[in-house]
């Protein structure tokens, strides 16, 4: 299915506009993903990069919007209903991204909890890698997403399924490690924080592997096999 929209999108004027308005949604949440994680774990601070943090989510919260109101404009068209799939699928995943911007800053304001660096031992240590491995899985949805690479979206899935794992077992290991009040609270909101954005980037790769009604489903009995090369 993914391919086909992508065959429209290339060739229906109305949709390749609606296309790359979710193509910049991807940019800019990705932008703050980044910047945001980054302040969380003591980067600098900067009223700057702050503000350009709540700038960027509103030109997504426009981007979405813009995005439903073509979608519906082309609808109303005779002879689109062919289309009613795909653009169905784009206002799920445009959903899916106008969340990854709330969470970005979510991310952003852990940091006002704890004016101190987080400490530099095993449970921060896996956070850091936990946040890696988002952010990684983010940098390579939108190329995985445009190329409909099926193979490593699976793959992306996989991994970020045990990387919402680490993050349960993490918040148990926060909740024991006899932090004061409010490192216990950002680290916890963090991982959290990291688990939600983790699978909003899985519910766009699961546009990849599965069928519409089953797009933000994918366990591990619902995965389709990887072809055999």
């Amino acid at each position: 299915m993914l391919r086909a929209l992508f065959g429209i999108l290339r060739t229906h004027d109305p949709l390749q506009a609606i296309g790359e308005s979710f193509g910049r949604m991807l940019q800019l949440t990705l932008e703050m993903t980044l910047s945001a994680g980054d302040i969380a774990f003591g980067g600098d601070p900067i009223p700057a990069r702050r503000t350009r943090i709540y700038e960027l989510d509103v030109e997504v919260n426009q981007l979405e919007r813009l995005i439903r109101k073509r979608i519906v404009a082309h609808l109303s068209i005779p002879g689109s209903r062919v289309d009613v799939p795909y653009c169905l699928l784009l206002m799920s995943l445009a959903k899916d991204v106008e969340r990854l911007g709330d969470y970005a800053k979510n991310l952003l304001e852990v940091a006002d909890i704890r004016n101190a660096p987080l400490p530099d031992d095993e449970v921060v240590g896996e956070l850091r890698e936990i946040r890696r491995s988002v952010e990684v899985a983010f940098q390579a949805a939108s190329d995985i997403f445009h190329a409909s690479d099926r193979e490593q979206a699976m793959q992306m899935i996989r991994q970020g399924r045990d990387n919402a794992h680490r993050c349960d077992v993490l918040i148990t290991r926060v909740g024991r490690a006899g932090y004061d009040g409010e490192t216990t609270t950002a680290l916890v909101l963090a991982t959290r924080y990291y688990k939600r954005i983790g699978g909003h980037v899985l519910n766009i790769l699961s546009s990849v592997v599965m069928p519409l009604h089953k797009v933000d489903y994918y366990d591990e009995d619902e995965l389709p096999e990887t072809p055999s090369q």
